[in-house]
């Protein structure tokens, strides 16, 4: 432990020093959709307030802004942002953030427009085609709506954006650093590279990159475009090596032209040479360890123990179709079918998040957990013992002080960019849990050594999955849950951030 804390030290001290060297003369502007903080009007007639975001590019973001100042451009996301963004006039915002050099800007939209932008093209449109979520005979159904979502949408947000990029760059005699995130954004960097032809521009893509094929349910001007403004990046980031393999065959199919380099992972186009790179994204390994000895975890960590038997296996997600859960549940049913005897003697607790609920696919999909669960709990269970036990609330320090109670923790979604809970889980456990991993999730390339693999369709192979991990030896439990939590602890969110610093300053 000493070692792994002296490691994190280390981490700190180089993206101090990298951020330090990245900033000397050029600017560091970071564009997303959500932003770094919230502001809020206050009950007790405080007036305006703000408070801090979560996530892990926020968290490595305010590390760096410890040491050097970070312009962050994002989207007014409620009224309290409205608010800010308007007594702002136009001009950036300091938040008032112990200890954080932190400039905020605010890309103000009309609500109709956010609103084709986010709820239309971005959620659920892009999402659910970068995650297989479309069940290509039937949808999507690209119609006139999706169509103007894009027209008066998605475009004008993304140009909007890049206005108020090139606006704060304008400040400055150098071209700076434009740090670009996620599928909201696919279309910034070709017009922020149209006025601002020297920044250095990188783009992180959080989500799957699917394969070429399946981009071809979009209309071809759509994934057209997505593709030629983000080659305007010098760097494209991306979770996984798949994704790289992916986005590469992606921009060569569709763009004419383009010369791609796999070996290399180059692309050439009109005069560009765009890289791609895997910078598979991590956790905040300290602060986890903080919140896991605070009192408000302890307490939960208290009343969660009554709830446990001799095995405990458990699932942390967001109620959505990529995450699997229904089938989890259906291997965890064959499981108790096939193995009566590990009946009574475990426990499975399920930490389910609510998500996009306005979205008619996820309220069926939270339909079909709750259905699966009250079947599987009538079949097996008694008064005195309840197979699944479900907790349906967004609960962080809850689902925290879960984890580090788990015999066998499954993570097996459809696809994931990355799945963090993979790797919070070994961080935070404390008997040696075993891990059971999705061949398809972007941690699998670092972690899927020392974890179970299963395919995330393959309901007999899970269960036989789950009897492994349970009838695991106490020496291999031990060997894996140690190698899992080495490996996290090399490749934390600090890590991260410095390879993509080391990139940009080797192109500067």
């Amino acid at each position: 432990m000493t070692a792994m804390l002296s490691l994190s030290q280390d981490h700190h001290h180089h993206l101090a020093d990298l951020s330090r060297e990245l900033l000397a003369k050029r600017r560091l502007i970071l564009a997303s959709n959500r932003g770094p903080v919230e502001y809020y009007m206050a009950e007790n007639g405080a007036g305006l307030q703000c408070r801090r975001g979560s996530g892990g590019v926020v968290t490595a973001l305010s590390s760096a802004s410890q040491h050097v100042e970070v312009t962050w451009v994002a989207s007014a996301m409620g009224e309290g942002d409205r608010i800010a963004a308007e007594s702002a006039q136009g001009e950036s915002l300091r938040p008032p953030i112990a200890g954080q050099n932190l400039v905020l800007r605010f890309v103000v939209s009309p609500r109709n427009v956010y609103h084709k932008y986010y709820n239309v093209l971005c959620n659920p449109l892009l999402w659910f085609l970068q995650h297989y979520m479309w069940n290509s005979p039937y949808t999507p159904n690209v119609g006139a709506a999706a169509y103007d979502a894009w027209v008066n949408g998605y475009v004008p947000v993304n140009e909007a954006f890049a206005r108020a990029i090139v606006e704060e760059a304008q400040r400055d005699e150098m071209a700076p650093f434009v740090m670009l995130h996620d599928y909201h954004l696919y279309l910034t960097a070709g017009y922020v590279r149209q006025h601002l032809p020297r920044a250095v521009l990188q783009h992180f893509i959080h989500i799957p990159w699917p394969a070429a094929a399946y981009w071809q349910l979009l209309p071809s001007f759509m994934r057209h475009a997505i593709c030629e403004n983000l080659c305007s990046n010098d760097i494209v980031g991306l979770q996984s090596q798949r994704d790289v393999h992916n986005f590469l065959h992606t921009c060569e199919s569709f763009l004419e032209g383009a010369e791609v380099d796999y070996r290399r992972r180059t692309l050439w186009h009109r005069g560009h040479l765009t890289t791609v790179n895997a910078y598979p994204i991590s956790i905040d390994v300290d602060g986890i360890q903080r919140l896991l000895r605070t009192p408000r975890v302890r307490e939960h960590e208290e009343k969660l123990r009554r709830l446990i038997r001799e095995i405990t296996l458990m699932r942390v997600d967001r109620v959505e179709p990529s995450k699997n859960i229904v089938r989890g549940f259906r291997a965890f049913d064959m499981f108790l079918e096939r193995y009566p005897q590990f009946r009574g003697r475990l426990a499975f607790l399920a930490f389910l998040v609510p998500s996009r609920t306005r979205i008619r696919q996820y309220r069926q999909y939270m339909a079909e957990v709750n259905q699966i669960v009250s079947v599987i709990n009538a079949k097996y269970g008694d008064e005195n013992w309840q197979p699944i036990t479900t907790f349906m609330e967004n609960n962080y320090p809850q689902a925290i002080a879960a984890m580090s109670l788990y015999d066998v923790l499954l993570v097996n979604p459809v696809i994931d960019g990355m799945n963090l809970v993979a790797k919070e889980g070994p961080v935070v456990n404390r008997r040696h849990g075993v891990l059971i991993l999705s061949e398809t999730v972007g941690a699998y390339e670092q972690l899927g050594e020392y974890a179970i693999s299963v395919a995330p369709a393959d309901l007999e192979g899970t269960a036989q999955a789950i009897y492994t991990a349970i009838t695991m030896s106490k020496e291999e439990r031990r060997q894996r849950a140690e190698n899992l939590r080495r490996i996290v602890f090399q490749e934390d969110i600090i890590t991260w951030l410095c390879r993509q610093f080391e990139d940009l300053l080797a192109l500067a």
